[in-house]
């Protein structure tokens, strides 16, 4: 028992919990633990987003695809994780992504009346679940005003950084370079510069469809860096 307690407080949501208050949670509170085998679908987009979904164990691929097919993002999710929790509440609550297990994967669901509970049980846990919609909603805006605005390697490291998720790796962004060129409207010979640029510092490759992305982390290190600068010059 006390093993599952450490496995669960290791969860980005139930960080910083003690662990007489989450003894208490896992009594009160209807947990679900499943298990999904190499290559089964755990989650399909669109489906409607009625729990709050953790990776405990294993690792997952999340794909999220446009409309029309153009343009995909993938990433690899990594037990502890929490499986898009920005869906859970608002007016759209349907997953974004399709995820799919890489290895066995061990998963946690809770309903989302038990977690509603469970984040009014206790300020830590309803400070966990508010700073991670903080962080997910500034990403997002900071990576829509970056697409015309900036140095285009800054553009594209916060773009990448909006569209995935903390602690991410392998990923990849499927669109035809032209595309790209026409979504951060620049000429292609700026793009191809501005890629060239990032490949010679180790942050990504790059093919004439995808983007191949080496280290999260330091994309953010980039915008940090940027950022400072900026600050230094004023």
């Amino acid at each position: 028992m006390a093993s599952m307690f450490e496995l669960l407080m290791e969860l980005p949501l139930f960080k910083g919990v003690s662990h007489s208050k989450l003894a208490q949670v896992v009594g009160d509170a209807k947990f679900h633990f499943l298990k999904f085998p190499p290559g089964e679908t755990i989650i399909r987009a669109g489906d409607p987003c009625t729990h709050i979904t953790f990776i405990i164990s294993g690792s997952v691929r999340s794909t999220i695809v446009n409309n029309n097919g153009r343009f995909a993002v993938s990433q690899t999710l990594t037990a502890p994780a929490v499986v898009a929790p920005d869906f859970l509440f608002g007016k759209y609550t349907n997953y974004p992504g399709t995820v799919e297990a890489i290895d066995s994967v061990g998963v946690l669901e809770i309903s989302k009346i038990d977690y509603i509970n469970i984040l009014n049980s206790d300020p830590v846990f309803m400070f966990n679940y508010l700073n991670t919609l903080s962080m997910n909603a500034q990403k997002a805006l900071k990576g829509i005003l970056s697409l015309t605005t900036g140095e285009i390697d800054e553009r594209i490291a916060f773009w990448i950084v909006a569209l995935t998720q903390r602690g991410s790796t392998d990923i990849r962004l499927t669109c035809r370079k032209r595309d790209l060129c026409s979504l951060f409207g620049v000429q292609r010979s700026i793009f191809d510069a501005g890629l060239q640029s990032m490949k010679e510092r180790g942050l990504l490759d790059y093919t004439n469809k995808e983007l191949f992305i080496n280290n999260r982390a330091d994309l953010l290190s980039l915008l940090e860096h940027n950022s400072e600068e900026l600050q230094g010059n004023d």
